[in-house]
């Protein structure tokens, strides 16, 4: 187990490292200069040429990627051009919007996928089973925004349970607050997720139905259901545990489509701002941190995979 962690961990420090290189180089090729966004438009071109180098900007490509990896191994993942900001304290402030709202649409997305899933392949020959799988599919093919602005029409203008956008200047100091304001982006992204993670599960219970061992049991007296239930479900659910990090890539995707919907002031908000003002190093920053989490998620997720699966185990 422990040779396997460190393989992994090599991965992953080689994924960031392609990462931050490849990020690095798209971002460099984009039309517009930085150096004249920074002085504006009224600027001479001595003063272009001062504040590029102020930058660093006329240095080789290499030296500015040494110069910028070098910071990120030591916790600096720059410098914004625009407001003179911390990249990092900035990440960590926008991440108390978009963590939780991650948190909140994960879990949404398990409570109601994992069962109707289960129960969607267990009673797959009837009406409820037939719908379960018809209604998965149309919600897996809804665009979110499209979901988003169902569930804020419903709850927020028919209803007035929740408000349709925003979160509350004071922060996470009034949680109450702080919590309706997140559930409706939690829930536009949990049941879209959650919508594909159920026929994930239904395909998974299906395929552990037609095993050996589940027939053997139900052959000893066990219900078709009992036997699915104690002896199917825990390798549904390493099945399910394998594909949590491509629902957690999903769910950042999604928040930043979400937090321009509800205008919440998240990492993904930020972003796309950033992108549009060209403050490269701020982009670059947000980028590889968002890339790094997900490499992250990947490897804790294989890692308990293993732990679990005595298959894995035995096979090495």
């Amino acid at each position: 187990m422990i040779r396997y962690a460190l393989t992994r961990l090599a991965l992953l420090l080689l994924g960031l490292l392609v990462a931050s290189v490849l990020i690095f180089l798209t971002l460099r090729v984009l039309p517009g200069d930085v150096a004249q966004l920074v002085a504006g438009t009224n600027s001479t071109p001595d003063q272009v040429d001062a504040i590029r180098r102020d930058l660093g900007l006329d240095q080789p490509l290499v030296s500015q990627y040494i110069d910028w990896i070098g910071g990120v191994l030591h916790g600096d993942l720059g410098t914004s051009l625009l407001t003179g900001s911390s990249v990092t304290d900035e990440l960590l402030q926008k991440a108390q919007v978009t963590v939780p709202l991650g948190i909140f649409a994960l879990t949404i997305a398990l409570l109601f996928s994992l069962p109707l899933g289960v129960i969607s392949a267990m009673r797959r020959s009837r009406a409820s089973g037939t719908a379960l799988n018809v209604g998965s599919q149309a919600l897996a093919a809804v665009p979110v925004v499209w979901a988003g602005m169902m569930l804020v029409v419903v709850f927020a203008v028919w209803l007035g349970w929740l408000p349709a956008q925003g979160f509350p200047r004071s922060g996470w100091s009034d949680p109450a607050a702080a919590i309706r304001a997140l559930i409706l982006p939690a829930l536009t992204i949990g049941i879209v997720e959650g919508a594909m993670l159920l026929r994930f599960v239904r395909s998974a219970t299906l395929q552990a139905v037609g095993q050996d061992y589940v027939r053997t049991a139900a052959a000893k007296g066990l219900t078709r259901d009992a036997a699915l239930i104690r002896h199917g479900l825990p390798n549904v659910g390493l099945s399910v545990i394998t594909v949590l990090g491509l629902q957690v890539a999903g769910i950042i995707v999604g928040a930043v489509v979400i937090e321009q919907l509800f205008t919440l002031p998240g990492i993904g908000r930020m972003l796309v701002a950033d992108v549009s003002a060209r403050d490269l190093p701020k982009v670059q920053g947000e980028l590889l941190a968002l890339t790094g989490f997900v490499l992250v998620v990947g490897f804790v997720v294989d890692l308990v995979h293993r732990a679990l699966d005595p298959r894995q185990r035995e096979a090495s």
